[in-house]
């Protein structure tokens, strides 16, 4: 390699690759669940060895056989580069495609070396392989998805559209090329663009995968920070977040905002009789059965203990009772079961709206509070809206027992 500035770059290439392995193998282990940078690492370390060894042998000695050793090499990476990336967005990945588009690979260039020994052929076959693949980890990434984590997708997503462009335009460049196959070798003036190239979409792609590693850590702090960490469902806080969202919004606007508020009933009896490892699977059951349950835009969360409440945007008290009762007739028809019994449990729900009581959380939850007692107070597993209790001297419930 007699370009010194050419030998500084592919020398820099191999330590960046190696930094970088470093960077995720150290991340890897305090990331949680995060899936997928081990796969980036190990792509990257075998890049590094591929810059730092292969070019090197190459230029010093003319080895040919390398030639053939390094196009697959760089193509796996991109499909370790795939498979990261699908672990990452913790999605299904298929084995059989990957293998045989890399088996097809294998032996495309060992038929191009020894029974077919055509370099030029063999580097527009590698260029177009090397393309589809870079297009396949683009199109994992140029997805929908919620922000900020959609702008690292995008951005990572379109580096590989810009290495599988790359390595396309390069395939048919060499198609209309007259260069012999002793200049691809040895003027390696001719390749220096194309080494530029690519260390600066290494290095874009490298940034890619960090973005996407900070966001998604991110993600999971606020996340961690915002749902109750035994049921999953929205925390307190973050409930009294979204009602006021709600009602600066529904102040302009006009629309309603209902409250249902909901309590396991006698779950001291429950914990006590069967300990509190059967309360707490009670406390996680009722989240699942109520999502099925609420539109997805309604917010479900823990209020406290035994207690969860569910905001319902542009819902009349009328709408929300219906979809009360429905709840609470799934949540009784579900069983736990223990030393051979099946335990089930009730709720008792209170329902309450803006129309009557103000947009102001404060006062729908207590509005709310306040039908949710007097459906304990009336026998449990019941529905009472808060209208009824005005119209009937604060003593009826909602006629919804089964």
């Amino acid at each position: 390699m007699d370009n010194p500035d050419l030998r500084i770059m592919v020398l820099m290439s191999a330590i960046l690759n190696l930094l970088f392995v470093g960077l995720l193998t150290l991340s890897s282990l305090h990331s949680g669940t995060i899936r997928g940078m081990r796969h980036w690492a190990l792509a990257s370390l075998l890049n590094g060895l591929v810059f730092g060894l292969g070019l090197a042998i190459i230029q010093k000695t003319g080895f040919y056989w390398v030639t053939l050793i390094m196009p697959i090499a760089f193509i796996s990476v991109v499909f370790l580069q795939l498979k990261g990336i699908k672990a990452f967005k913790e999605e299904e990945y298929s084995e059989l495609t990957p293998w045989l588009f890399w088996g097809f690979i294998v032996i495309g260039n060992i038929l191009l070396v020894i029974l077919y020994p055509h370099i030029k052929i063999r580097i527009i076959f590698n260029s177009l392989c090397y393309s589809i693949v870079n297009f396949m980890c683009a199109r994992a990434l140029l997805i929908r998805i919620a922000s900020p984590l959609c702008t690292a997708y995008w951005f990572t997503g379109c580096m590989f559209i810009i290495q599988s462009a790359f390595g396309f335009l390069r395939g048919v460049r060499f198609i209309f090329s007259t260069v012999n196959e002793q200049e691809l070798f040895v003027d390696f003036h001719i390749n220096s663009f194309i080494l530029v190239l690519t260390t600066c979409s290494q290095l874009c792609l490298f940034f890619g995968f960090i973005l996407m590693l900070n966001y998604r850590l991110a993600s999971d702090l606020k996340a961690l920070a915002s749902t109750d960490g035994l049921t999953g469902a929205l925390n307190r806080r973050s409930l009294e977040h979204e009602a006021g969202i709600f009602e600066s919004l529904f102040t302009r606007t006009g629309d309603s905002l209902t409250v249902i508020l909901l309590d396991i009933d006698h779950f001291k009896l429950l914990n006590d009789n069967y300990g509190h490892a059967m309360g707490d699977t009670v406390l996680k059951q009722l989240p699942t059965v109520a999502k099925a349950i609420i539109r997805e835009y309604d917010c479900f969360a823990r209020y406290g203990g035994e207690e969860f409440c569910i905001l319902l945007p542009s819902t009349t008290e009328s709408e929300a009772l219906l979809i009360a009762e429905r709840l609470r007739l799934a949540y009784a028809a579900t069983f736990q079961a223990i030393d051979h019994q099946n335990i089930h449990s009730t709720i008792s729900i209170g329902v309450a709206d803006s129309a009557q009581v103000g947009l102001t959380f404060a006062a729908l939850s207590k509005a709310a509070d306040q039908a949710m007692y007097r459906a304990k107070q009336g026998g449990r597993n019941r529905v009472i809206g808060y209208s009824a209790l005005g119209n009937q001297n604060r003593g009826q419930s909602v006629n919804f027992d089964s």
